[in-house]
């Protein structure tokens, strides 16, 4: 008789190895998802036990306690009650600690003790642990907490064996979850819990006399008021050189790619509808995104390497004074971070923090931030207009101007916070920073690829699903109604693409905007790499066999310098992304916010295009 699928939920605190585990088990058999009526983001797994046996498993978000104090934490805490809403409630929660600092984590198991869920503890980087020198008891610690525990390498092939043997052994026990009439601890009882925790630890654990001094030697560095910074900046500046001189040789190979399949189609079918449509709607609009999917892999591949290796933390900490001084707290930096990636989850990430005037402050500035979705924008102006050379003899031209763009960003959120904070949620007393430091370790290398490959395959999708209808709409309307006979103007001059571009062209016109700008800023609503999709697809499409040719060698013809310019300030500030604004409105539980999010950026970016084109102008650029 089959055997029914067991659940498990992976509970444990920040850096405590809990994602590389649940990479270890599951692998490639992931899906992410959010959960119901939240932006959360879910990611559940599965896996087969030595015995055969199915099993389900869900990461839930790291968290020091089930006190409920942030919205991160009462997903933790209602999910291991069995309250979260359209959720299976747990057969088994695995509690992941890091070998070499379990206090934090003890803590947290004693709480969850009184949840009544079977339960493991799962000593995850045990061998980093004994290379440190540090000896746990393991039968021991298991008779004191009265739990199974079981050591875990998650980066090792093997590493899990235990683990899984362990799973079989008491999914054989494992009863059906009764309710429970589990209470958040007082404060007298939670302060009794940390003390029993530190006893248990003096017993079960022995430290080294001389401790790895390590994280110790590399932090006189990295948290150095002054040199901290200056490193930070490094870091990042070589990333955004990376994006232009590590991507090109890919981008340019896809590239000649498209360009080919373009000129193929053209040559092989008759001209007409089917033509134009594959050729100038599926090709030169969604093939103009997918070139720039190697710089969203460096983008996505730096981050993960930091997180890896134990810096963000330390980054979040350096910036504390700097964040505070604009009147965010100095957890929101991690979120502002993630929002280089996407805003989406860096808005979700604002769980972590506990103050919900902090947590809103950094909800409106996240759009700010320099996502990867500008990133195809960005790199389309930049390489059509900014000439390829170096500065100093070693600084990439166009990575300097990307950098620029994203301190720019990064400045304008912070300017945008202060008056936020101290004009419109006026709070003197922000709540101390406090934050722990995980000991530096070695990325791994399987956890990386598979985080890189999963936000490469969500990117490709967005260019299959959004990207690719808005292109089918777009096509539509540049296509429709055809010229009438023996018409000498383009084609598009006729279409109704054209008519909606020129009735907006006049609020555009002093930032500089032609028509095609306007048509394509309005599917761009929709994403922001959408914009240069519809770029492509107007401009093939205007051009006729043109369409083969590289979108930014167009761009560079039709458009002058103050224009580009303009475009690129007007990226810097604009709400172009419905799904960001949609997730505002929902984590805000407000649609006022939501509209102020979004009036506050298009405010700012037709300011800052109409200064720069105008300065552009004046300089002799138009």
């Amino acid at each position: 008789m089959e055997l029914p699928l067991l659940h498990l939920a992976l509970v444990g605190t920040p850096n405590s190895g809990k994602t590389s585990l649940f990479n270890a088990l599951t692998g490639s058999r992931q899906k992410v998802a959010n959960y119901p009526g939240v932006t959360v983001e879910r990611k559940e797994g599965f896996f087969v036990t030595p015995l055969g046996r199915q099993v389900s498993v869900v990461d839930l978000p790291g968290t020091y306690s089930l006190r409920g104090r942030s919205p991160d934490e009462e997903i933790t805490r209602d999910f291991v009650l069995g309250k979260a809403s359209g959720e299976t409630v747990p057969d088994l929660v695995l509690c992941v600690a890091d070998s070499t600092n379990l206090r934090l984590t003890i803590r947290l198991l004693l709480e969850l003790k009184r949840t009544g869920r079977p339960m493991i503890l799962v000593l995850n980087m045990f061998d980093i642990a004994s290379r440190r020198g540090i000896t746990v008891d393991v039968e021991r610690l298991a008779k004191e907490l009265g739990v199974p525990v079981v050591t875990s390498i998650a980066v090792r092939k093997g590493g899990t064996a235990d683990l899984l043997q362990l799973t079989d052994d008491i999914s054989a026990k494992v009863a059906e979850p009764q309710e429970n009439s589990w209470r958040a601890l007082s404060v007298s009882e939670l302060r009794a819990t940390q003390r029993e925790a530190d006893r248990i630890i003096a017993d079960c654990v022995s430290l080294p006399a001389r401790p790895d001094t390590w994280t110790a030697r590399i932090d006189a560095v990295v948290l150095h008021p002054v040199g901290g910074l200056i490193v930070l900046a490094l870091i990042l500046f070589v990333m955004f050189q990376a994006v232009f001189a590590w991507a090109q040789p890919l981008m340019d190979l896809l590239n000649s790619g498209f360009d080919a399949l373009g000129e193929f189609v053209h040559d092989t079918l008759p001209g007409g509808l089917l033509q134009s449509f594959l050729q100038n709607g599926v090709i030169s609009g969604v093939g103009s995104v997918i070139v720039f999917l190697p710089q969203i892999i460096i983008i996505f591949l730096f981050i993960l390497l930091l997180e890896d290796f134990g810096y963000m933390a330390r980054a979040a900490f350096l910036m504390d004074r700097i964040m505070g001084g604009a009147g965010l707290h100095g957890r929101a930096f991690i979120p502002l971070l993630s929002s280089f990636a996407c805003a989406i989850p860096g808005i979700m990430a604002t769980r972590v923090i506990d103050n919900k005037r902090d947590r809103l402050t950094t909800i409106l500035i996240a759009p700010l931030m320099t996502c990867s979705a500008r990133i195809p924008v960005y790199t389309l102006i930049i390489s059509a207009f900014i000439p390829a050379r170096d500065v100093w003899g070693f600084i990439n031209l166009q990575g300097l101007v990307m950098f620029g763009l994203y301190a720019t960003g990064i400045v304008s959120a912070l300017a945008v916070s202060f008056v936020i904070k101290f004009f419109m949620i006026r709070d003197f007393a922000p709540a101390p920073f406090m934050l722990e430091l995980p000991d530096y370790k070695m990325p791994r290398l399987k956890s990386i690829a598979i985080g890189v490959y999963t936000r490469a395959k969500m990117f490709l999708h967005r260019a299959g699903t959004t990207i690719f209808s808005m292109m089918v709409l777009i096509w539509f309307l540049a296509s429709f109604p055809q010229p009438p006979a023996g018409a000498t103007e383009p084609a598009i001059d006729f279409s109704l693409a054209a008519m909606i571009g020129k009735a907006l062209a006049p609020l555009l016109a002093p930032v500089g905007f032609n028509w095609q700008i306007a048509v394509a800023l309005i599917p761009g609503m929709a994403a922001r790499e959408v914009a240069v999709a519809a770029l492509g697809t107007v401009y093939a499409i205007e051009g006729g066999k043109e369409a083969a040719e590289q979108i930014g060698q167009v761009l560079a013809t039709k458009w002058s310098l103050a224009t580009a310019l303009s475009m690129l300030a007007w990226y810097v500030f604009a709400p172009q992304c419905a799904s960001t604004l949609a997730v505002i409105r929902r984590e805000t539980g407000s649609w006022a916010w939501m509209a102020v999010t979004f009036a506050y950026m298009l405010v700012l970016a037709y300011a800052a295009s109409l200064v720069t084109y105008n300065v552009a102008v004046a300089f002799g650029a138009g």
